[in-house]
């Protein structure tokens, strides 16, 4: 019978689970994922969790609670940084999370938090993954032959998403492995919104309550920071004074600076979790952004685990119908002085 590994549905899953299911994979293993965030997700969490965590923590928490008793080893890294950039780290949350969920949860199976940094060394991404291959009892070629078919993974992946293909829909197809053409377009969408924050608010339909869905269904076309060019991305880093501490906080700034100046967008809309102190920081910054650049509208919408669709969707609709009329009223006057 394969060992089964527990991967949580949250946080990191929505970027780098395409890499760890097929490293995994390859080396004989069962990836057991737990099921899109639920309200039992949610209770669980609640139930878990210290009282001052973000809703993020809360639900990654329900995750391992409703995975725990169905594998034999949760992968829980510990997430230090991704990019050589020593100033740059995850939020602290992630750097402790293990050790939260040890002292949260009872009657865990075995666990491996690795501390994933590779901000410094050579080739940290390749002695990470045969040091957790050794953890597993898995060592030689076939650690080698399995990193290297997960990397084609990933970067099948953020091919992927650059071609506008939902987060959830291409993680499927690559563990799949399945080909997927471009998405669909919504037909001569009239409004352009950039849905910018952490990816696990964006691309999680219940913390969100459907935010990208609906928006397809108004006629409206969603741009997130995964649609932006890796490289494109990472050029914006110029146009803020220093680097945020934070992973996630810098790639949502990045993409602000993206949409404002190189890719024409209606509105931003920032998602955000209530009670998140870097992306307080990141709002006002984005608010500031926005302002600066032709004064385009801008739009917080703040989650916890009380944020009902109507209260989302009222304020989406709003903030499309504002558009809609200033965009009515700009071809009036120039239909005027015409």
């Amino acid at each position: 019978m394969k060992l089964k590994i527990g991967f949580p549905r949250a946080l990191f899953y929505y970027l780098y689970f395409p890499f760890w299911h097929t490293f995994f994979t390859e080396l004989g293993f069962e990836v057991v994922c737990s099921e899109p965030t639920n309200k039992l997700s949610l209770d669980l969490g609640v139930q878990e969790t210290v009282n001052d965590a973000c809703l993020p923590i809360k639900i990654y928490h329900g995750h391992v609670a409703e995975l725990k008793d169905k594998v034999d080893v949760l992968f829980l890294p510990r997430m230090v940084s991704v990019r050589k950039l020593d100033s740059e780290v995850f939020c602290p949350k992630f750097l402790g999370l293990p050790d939260m969920i040890r002292n949260s949860i009872e009657g865990l199976p075995r666990i491996i938090d690795d501390k994933v940094d590779l901000s410094k060394g050579f080739y940290p991404l390749w002695r990470l993954s045969f040091r957790i291959a050794h953890k597993l009892d898995r060592k030689g070629w076939a650690v080698a032959a399995a990193f290297f078919k997960a990397n084609k993974a990933q970067r099948r992946f953020s091919a992927y998403l650059a071609q506008e293909v939902p987060a959830q829909e291409a993680i499927y197809a690559v563990i799949g492995g399945e080909n997927l053409s471009k998405s669909v377009e919504i037909p001569k969408p009239d409004v352009h919104l950039a849905i910018l924050g952490y990816p696990y608010l964006i691309y999680d339909a219940f913390i969100n309550v459907g935010l990208l869905e609906k928006l397809a269904q108004m006629g409206i076309k969603a741009w997130t920071a995964e649609m932006v060019p890796p490289d494109r991305l990472e050029a914006q880093g110029k146009n803020l004074p220093k680097n945020l501490f934070w992973h996630f906080s810098n790639r949502t700034m990045r993409a602000t600076f993206y949409y404002l100046k190189e890719h024409k967008v209606d509105g931003l809309v920032h998602v955000t979790a209530f009670g998140c102190g870097p992306d307080a920081m990141v709002d006002k910054l984005m608010e500031l952004e926005s302002k600066a650049h032709k004064r385009t509208p801008f739009l917080t919408l703040s989650l916890d685990e009380h944020t009902g669709e109507a209260g989302v969707l009222t304020r989406i609709e709003a903030f499309v119908d504002m558009l809609r009329l200033r965009r009515k009223g700009n071809e009036d006057l120039v239909s005027y002085h015409g």
